[in-house]
């Protein structure tokens, strides 16, 4: 089949003022996460609108909607939760109404990011508009409960509905460059128990904050000497809450608490850094209880689909075919080489290739410092460039062999 890069950049810049037009409707429909069915339903609007073979949702919420009917499966997805806004004071704008200028589009989840849903969606029209259908099916996913918890969706879209497709790209915020993984994280609790007394006489009892004090101290300290891979970076963990028990304030505490965000890089899993926190010296003494947490956050449609807070690195080979694909697409499209990077952050990549080994990829419009920001924005011309990226990207896998 012709690779057709000049015909789509001049339909991913015609289609601008529709993504734009889209991405403002999105942007203003509150969509938090376990909040999202508004959102979808206008995301189902246009995707059949511009004209998508089949559109549906699934039992958790979650809306697939599919280009073509070849025998390969390519996936591209988009989670379309977002955080909330925050202290309202620090925007300069309404986080809803957004705004739009010549180059920019701001509002809650304009990076963060639902701009790579527009973007995919107008790729989805461009395939139809120049008929660059072959022997793929693209299947186009805008997943929920994201920023609450990452990768549950595509548990479920993996196990429950036993869609493997040959690769996924995520469409997270890349500033238009290619990410080919990232750091892991867990979420993990530290529990110590104490025994209550009258504060006046502190002799009577254990006060469970002193002994948590040491374990702190530990933590900090192991923070300091994880382990560092050449591309992902270091391991990290710090401390994010803290909790404690006490009759009152004129007791001694008998309980205290703290979770940990962790952050796994190369070579790090979930019985790997509970070990390290578990064999800390003060751990040991103070016989505290070192767990993970769970998630059991209803969905929108009131699917419970409980989890473990485990979210595992992962990496993409340079030379893995969907890799190639993404920058021979890149070079064909913008006459030059992309760079090839990692997230900071972490995306549903955790599930789809950290836990079920499915070959995951980045590129999406978007800068990831404007996510969970206050006068998030993005940029039209990422839009577009992404669009272009997203409709070529099937037929140069499928070039790969």
């Amino acid at each position: 089949m012709e690779l057709k890069f000049e015909e789509v950049l001049k339909k991913a810049e015609e289609y601008k003022p529709q993504m734009t037009k889209f991405l403002r409707d999105m942007i203003a429909i509150p969509s938090e996460s376990c909040g999202e069915e508004a959102v979808v339903r206008r995301i189902k609007e246009e995707m059949e609108a511009v004209g998508f073979d089949k559109v549906e949702i699934d039992p958790m919420g979650n809306i697939l909607g599919y280009v073509g009917k070849g025998s390969r499966l390519i996936a591209m997805d988009a989670h379309i939760d977002t955080v909330g806004v925050g202290n309202p004071d620090n925007w300069e704008f309404d986080p809803y109404e957004g705004y739009e200028d010549e180059e920019t589009i701001g509002g809650r989840g304009a990076s963060d990011q639902e701009g790579g849903m527009a973007s995919m969606v107008y790729a989805g029209k461009i395939i139809k508009d120049l008929n660059l259908e072959d022997d793929y099916t693209l299947l186009v996913t805008g997943t929920v409960q994201e920023e609450d918890c990452d990768g549950l969706c595509w548990q479920y879209i993996i196990k429950e509905s036993e869609i493997k497709p040959e690769f996924v790209v995520s469409t997270e915020p890349t500033s238009c460059r290619i990410h080919r993984g990232q750091r892991g994280r867990m979420e993990i609790r530290v529990d110590v128990g104490g025994i209550s007394c009258h504060g006046s006489a502190p002799e009577r009892g254990d006060n469970a904050i002193f002994k948590m004090a040491p374990i702190l101290n530990e933590l900090q300290e192991l923070h300091d000497r994880l382990i560092t891979d050449d591309f992902l970076g270091k391991g990290s963990l710090t401390v994010s809450e803290i909790f404690y028990t006490s009759p009152s304030r004129c007791a001694v505490a008998d309980g205290c608490s703290v979770s940990v965000d962790r952050r796994l890089t190369a070579g790090e899993d979930k019985d790997y850094a509970l070990n390290q926190i578990r064999e800390l010296p003060s751990v040991k003494k103070y016989n505290a209880k070192v767990s993970m947490y769970d998630y059991a956050r209803p969905a929108y449609t009131g699917l419970v689909y409980p989890t473990e807070a485990y979210f595992p690195a992962w990496v993409l080979e340079e030379d893995h075919a969907a890799c190639r694909a993404l920058v021979e697409t890149y070079q064909g499209l913008f006459k030059e080489k992309p760079i090839v990077d990692k997230w900071t952050f972490s995306t549903n990549g955790v599930s789809i290739m950290g836990l079920f080994g499915i070959p995951c990829i980045g590129f999406g419009p978007g800068h990831e410092d404007q996510a969970h920001a206050p006068n998030e924005k993005t940029w039209k011309a990422e839009l577009v460039k992404a669009a272009a990226m997203y409709a070529m990207i099937p037929s140069l896998y499928l070039r790969q062999g």
